[in-house]
């Protein structure tokens, strides 16, 4: 296995975007809008979207392409792929958003809201990497 391979890259990428678009549109939408301290006004802005989104995609592209690497490294079992996936999550991303929101003075709504996006869309993420694997 190469150490990039495109389409499980862009598959992984989509698959924690298409997490985030659930995660933030349908079921945690309003709490989540609370929480952020984002009135109507600012969410209707549609000239922030492109960008907002589009960055997303990049940043999330940077994090498959990083797991694909270790992956592609160590050639782990699917069980441990699982694991790569969602300890990254737990023992790096989860606690970063957590250090930052301590101090910017965050709801431990809003962060239980992003850390609970950041594990299921990594579980996505390692999910579909065990999916091209297989």
């Amino acid at each position: 296995m190469s150490d990039f391979a495109l389409w499980p890259v862009l598959a992984g990428t989509a698959a924690f975007f298409a997490v985030g678009a659930l995660w933030y549109g349908v079921i945690f939408a309003a709490p989540w809008q609370r929480a952020a301290g984002l009135s109507n006004t600012q969410m209707r802005d549609g000239n922030a979207m492109p960008l907002i989104f589009g960055l997303t995609f990049a940043f999330e592209m940077l994090i498959a392409m990083v797991l694909w690497h270790l992956i592609a490294r160590t050639d782990p079992k699917p069980f441990v792929v699982m694991m790569m996936a969602t300890g990254f999550a737990v023992g790096v991303m989860i606690p970063a958003i957590g250090i930052n929101y301590l101090y910017l003075r965050k709801s431990l709504t809003l962060f239980l809201i992003d850390a609970g996006h950041f594990l299921v869309g990594m579980a996505a993420m390692g999910g579909v990497f065990v999916w091209f694997r297989g």
